[in-house]
């Protein structure tokens, strides 16, 4: 899956890795009933609902696009340790280089992967450089306990912080 990554984004959204929908349609959260591009809506980032094909066009609205592991898996379950190296080192990269306001973590397994700890949802201490850290609900449909509500309630926040 390719990135969507231009210097200046001022939000870059890091996904836990592709699945096999994404895989399919070549994509990202690809899915249809993943809720990421109807939250990104919904929370005021788009000013329409895009569909999952024309990801490439959301870095002339400042929004980048990546993944955290690159394998493609049936679900986040079936990641490994070794899928996430190097994951730290490319995002830093990418803080470096794109300058995005905050690196958003599209569920705890992507964040938690890159760093190997226990994340919250919200702003992270940590941070990469100028570059803030952000955990979000996964859109994901095996993420059915979380509801629309608070899932929307958390990308909110984040469009409130991206500015």
């Amino acid at each position: 899956m390719p990135d969507v990554l231009e210097p200046g984004a001022r939000v870059v959204f890091c996904g836990i890795n592709p699945g096999r929908w994404s895989a399919r349609a070549g994509a990202p959260f690809a899915n249809p009933r993943n809720d990421f591009w109807r939250l990104l809506h919904a929370a005021g980032f788009t000013p329409r609902l895009f569909e999952p094909t024309e990801a490439g066009t959301l870095a002339a609205l400042g929004i980048g696009l990546t993944n955290a592991a690159r394998r493609t898996t049936r679900g986040a379950g079936e990641l490994r340790k070794a899928d996430f190296a190097g994951a730290a080192e490319r995002l830093d990269e990418i803080a470096r280089t794109v300058r995005p306001r905050v690196l958003a973590f599209v569920g705890k397994a992507a964040y938690n992967g890159v760093y190997e700890g226990r994340s919250e949802l919200g702003l992270q201490e940590r941070r990469l450089g100028d570059t803030a850290l952000y955990v979000l609900p996964s859109t994901s449909p095996a993420n059915a306990g979380v509801s629309w509500d608070e899932r929307l309630r958390w990308f909110c926040a984040l469009h409130d912080l991206v500015g």
